[in-house]
């Protein structure tokens, strides 16, 4: 095995710079928090909330632009038979930005969460929020592992190594500055990464351009001028277009109930600068996606029998999900392809260090503390967030060891949040009256309309045949394996979505009605969620607090720059006034 020592060198600069930002910044924020009485854990999955706006812009961003986002645009831009129409990401995850500071950013910030699951438990319960916990969880660990999947194809590119020893490698760098600093190491590595990739790409894309083996990227947009290479801008056929539009909708709207992306809502100083800051990393998605859009085009307009690389393109080989490090490699000088490699290396971890956050947050808040231990001391749930991050980094890290292409995982990831968790979120956040019967009912409907639709990226049969099904033939280049996958060209996603959605309502709405006419007898309600709940509220205000396990404090306002203690909500009046008025979902929703 030949091991480029140029690329080695890259590797080790780079990565040493991230690490060093990611412990810088959790020694200069260590005492965060201290002063206003919030606990150390506390700090950990959201600063002090006190991200500004800069760090908060880029962080934000950094939410979807990483490994997943720039391999994976350029592999389905230079896919034969996909092209720039269905290279989603970019406009999807823009669009979900953009909705959720409109929507879903204020409501949620000035409510002071720390969690995206505090809400669901609030409504809902302890048990349900575990069950909304599993979902969540699985998002994260497939997104993590679509991340470090492109990461560690492109470090096999640069120096040559097993990509399984690069996985392996990068992930425990990524782990490491997680744990020694938090929401604080992550934000600040952002920046640092998120430069990495726009410098080492635009820096690369020029020279990539300039090679005598790439034809005119202009003329091979719309004309296929090599065998089994078609133009690159792609076309939607009308047998593809709701499929695509499923798609779509899963990107755009899926794209938003992630604790990934609320832990930088939540960590923002005020409500209005998560929204802000939702609007900036809109534009930087956009602004990220056009090197990697290029990159893709570079690459479907190039003769690789003229490079280093060989006569038989990447798609042929089964490594179309490598064809941005393999442009960087061979269309590029090396001086030039080992800054740029080693700079996009190093910054694609720029997501995978916030998904392991995110899933460990919910852990130890949501499951661990306020659903079996709400006596833990924070120095127990810090020590448990510790823990999980190596949990939940080693799944992550392993099943990018065990899967396919980077863009399946990313729509896989995003497929089990739309579905399942986006209903449940503008239920209880918009919806007056819905209840725990109806969030079990939405959960149940959601995920059998899902599934029954099989999953070609974990090899699941349907046992639903939605209208214009069709079994397609897949043929493994490398290994000449012939399989065959059923399409579901309905878009099942986004109705398995809206049922869950509507069950949620109908069913919570069902049982009210049952409970409060009588119809059903109140010893019947044993999730507490209609008649128990309300003679709770009329007994005792405080019980029906601690019984739901969320404090007042989290159900207040955070006014910007400053954490609210539990024992000042239950003195400061002021800290329960901001919100109230302005959604249709305040904490009185409780009560419904």
């Amino acid at each position: 095995m030949h091991i480029h020592v140029e690329g080695l060198v890259a590797i080790v600069i780079f990565y040493l710079l991230i690490l060093f930002v990611g412990i810088w910044a959790a020694w200069k924020n260590k005492n965060s928090g201290v002063v206003e009485g919030v606990d150390r854990s506390e700090t950990i999955m959201v600063g002090g909330r006190d991200i500004g706006l800069f760090v908060g812009a880029f962080t934000m961003t950094a939410t979807w632009v990483g490994g997943g986002y720039i391999n994976g645009t350029a592999e389905y831009v230079y896919l034969p038979g996909y092209g720039l129409a269905w290279a989603q990401a970019p406009f999807g995850y823009a669009l979900s930005l953009v909705l959720g500071g409109l929507f879903f950013a204020k409501p949620m910030r000035s409510r002071g969460y720390v969690t995206m699951l505090d809400p669901f438990q609030q409504l809902y319960g302890k048990r349900m929020g575990g069950l909304l916990f599993i979902p969540a969880l699985m998002g994260e660990i497939f997104w993590s592992a679509a991340i470090l999947s492109a990461l560690g194809a492109t470090l096999s590119v640069i120096i040559d190594i097993d990509i399984n020893m690069s996985v392996i490698i990068s992930a425990l760098i990524a782990i490491f500055y997680t744990l020694v600093g938090g929401l604080y190491s992550v934000a600040y590595t952002d920046v640092v990464q998120l430069f990495c990739i726009f410098i080492g790409l635009w820096l690369s894309v020029p020279f990539a351009l300039s090679n005598p083996a790439v034809s005119d990227i202009g003329v091979t947009a719309v004309k296929q001028l090599y065998a089994n290479q078609t133009a690159w801008l792609g076309k939607i056929e009308n047998t593809d277009k709701w499929m695509w539009a499923d798609n779509f909708c899963l990107l755009m709207l899926g794209g938003i109930p992630w604790q990934v992306y609320f832990q930088r809502v939540l960590s923002a100083s005020s409500a209005t600068y998560a929204q802000v800051l939702s609007f900036l990393a809109a534009f930087g998605c956009i602004v990220m996606a056009v090197p990697s859009v290029l990159i893709g085009a570079i690459g479907a307009s190039t003769d690789w029998n003229q490079t280093s690389y060989g006569p038989i393109p990447p798609m042929q080989k089964d490594q179309s999900d490598m064809i941005l490090p393999i442009v960087l490699q061979h269309l590029c000088p090396s001086y030039i392809s080992f800054f740029g490699l080693g700079a996009v290396s190093a910054a694609v971890m720029s997501s995978a260090d916030s998904s392991i956050l995110s899933a460990s947050s919910m852990f130890a808040r949501n499951i661990y503390q306020l659903a079996f231990r709400q006596t833990a001391s924070d120095r127990e749930i810090v020590w448990v967030m510790r823990i999980t991050i190596f949990v939940f980094g080693a799944l992550a890290t392993a099943m990018a060891l065990l899967t396919g292409t980077v863009y399946g995982l990313w729509y896989l990831s995003s497929d089990l949040v739309y579905v399942i968790i986006f209903p449940q979120l503008l239920s209880v956040l918009f919806i007056r009256g819905t209840n725990t019967y109806g969030s079990i009912a939405g959960y149940i409907f959601g995920l059998i309309l899902r599934i029954g639709g099989g999953e070609p990226y974990l090899k699941l049969p349907p046992f639903i045949y939605y209208p214009g099904w069709t079994i397609e033939e897949k043929v493994h280049h490398v290994t000449h394996e012939v399989e065959y996958l059923v399409m579901q060209r309905f878009p099942f996603k986004t109705i398995s979505m809206l049922a869950s959605f509507l069950s949620n309502v109908a069913f919570s709405y069902l049982f009210k009605y049952l409970f409060e006419s009588g119809t059903l007898s109140a010893k019947y309600d044993f999730l507490d969620a209609v008649v128990a709940k309300h003679s709770a509220e009329i007994m005792d205000k405080t019980t029906l607090v601690n019984r739901n396990i969320i404090g007042l404090n989290e159900m207040a306002p955070v006014k910007p720059r400053l954490s609210v203690t539990l024992a000042a909500a239950f003195t400061r009046k002021e800290t329960l006034t901001e919100e109230d008025d302005s959604s249709p979902e305040s904490p009185s929703h409780e009560n419904e």
